[in-house]
């Protein structure tokens, strides 16, 4: 026995059906009626228009198997109706019991509208499905970078405080190296957070590229030099705008990049203003990135082959930022190999965006 939804459907046929019947059984009547006081000489004899018994019997028969029909019809229309409905509505009932992995199923597609309706809560799911997956990794994630630090730096006060190391300036340089990579990696954090909530403030200026990256190296010359890099800048084009402190913060990020990772010899910053984007770059000679790598380098955590790190394999961190900032600024960032084996990694946006 229909119910709900499907009961209106079948009550709405049929008494659609039956108010028709009605409008063609007294509508004739009336035409009837109207014909006979208007133009009588026109109209039949009282007697001739009035319906037999079996007249009356054949409407009331018609009338029930129309009525019939209409039922079938309806309760046949509605099945097809509520199957996509009924399943959003169970699907979403599991899903609010955390059942993430349910999904609808459309049934008959050729009802337009509930398809795309059983289409969009797929997505949907699917999107919270991932998202939640996502949010358990970066909880873990993030919890793994804490703890180094953290326990680094729990070890040694606790030895500080027990007497176990002696306090002198090494100690505190160590531990003061502990709480900057902290701070790098909450910062990081942040930036990511802001840009992926479309948060992320800029403070945009025309600024002259050539001061930022020179200030820029002169305090990571010893460290790329420490790695047997050697950097060289070429600019085709200095002035831009942009947020300097931004644009400063991703270049870190790659330079530190190719410190831990590259081989030693050269690493090529270039910076080039064409067809209204300027275009920043950083080139080392090797080893490259794998191919399966490529699609994936920015993702958050995101690690490859780290046998050349020199200090650790680092936050997993500093690529998302580079594209975090990218794209706060209405552009992108990308990865491929160069031409000698190495690789390219290169942030673009509009130049004179306002």
């Amino acid at each position: 026995m229909p119910t709900g939804l499907s009961r209106q459907i079948v009550l709405s046929m049929g008494a659609v059906v039956l108010g028709v019947i009605l409008l063609v059984i007294l509508g004739s009547y009336a035409f009837y009626a109207a014909l006979f006081n208007l133009w009588p000489s026109q109209a039949p004899v009282v007697g001739e228009w009035l319906p037999s018994k079996v007249e009356w019997l054949w409407m009331v028969l018609t009338t029930f198997a129309a009525l019939a029909l209409a039922v079938a019809v309806a309760i046949k229309l509605s099945r097809r109706i509520l199957e996509p409905l009924t399943s959003v509505a169970d699907s979403l009932r599991d899903l609010a019991r955390g059942n993430l992995g349910v999904r609808a199923v459309a049934g008959d597609r050729s009802l337009g509208e509930a398809a795309l309706l059983v289409d969009d809560f797929n997505v949907m799911a699917e999107r919270l499905q991932r998202m939640t997956k996502e949010q358990l990794f970066w909880n873990a994630a993030i919890a793994h970078e804490l703890r180094t630090p953290v326990t680094i730096l729990q070890g040694r006060l606790q030895g500080l405080a027990d007497g176990v190391f002696e306090a002198n300036e090494q100690q505190f340089l160590n531990l003061l190296s502990q709480v900057k990579n902290l701070a790098r990696l909450i910062e990081d954090l942040r930036v990511v957070g802001l840009a992926d909530s479309g948060h992320l403030q800029l403070h945009l200026t025309d600024a002259d590229i050539s001061l930022e990256i020179d200030s820029l190296l002169q305090l990571l010359r010893p460290r790329l030099a420490s790695a047997g890099l050697i950097p060289v800048v070429e600019l085709d084009s200095e002035h831009v705008r942009c947020d300097p402190a931004r644009i400063r913060q991703a270049l870190l990020a790659l330079l530190e990049n190719a410190r831990r990772h590259a081989v030693p010899g050269c690493i090529r910053i270039r910076g080039c203003e064409r067809d209204g984007w300027y275009r920043l770059s950083v080139e080392d000679d090797g080893p490259g990135i794998a191919d399966d790598l490529v699609a994936h380098v920015f993702d958050a955590f995101q690690r490859g082959n780290f046998s050349r790190s020199q200090d650790g394999a680092g936050s997993g961190l500093g690529l998302a930022v580079v594209r975090a900032i990218a794209q706060s600024h209405a552009g992108e960032a990308a990865c491929r190999r160069s031409p000698q084996g190495g690789s390219i990694f290169e942030l673009s946006w509009p130049a004179h965006s306002q």
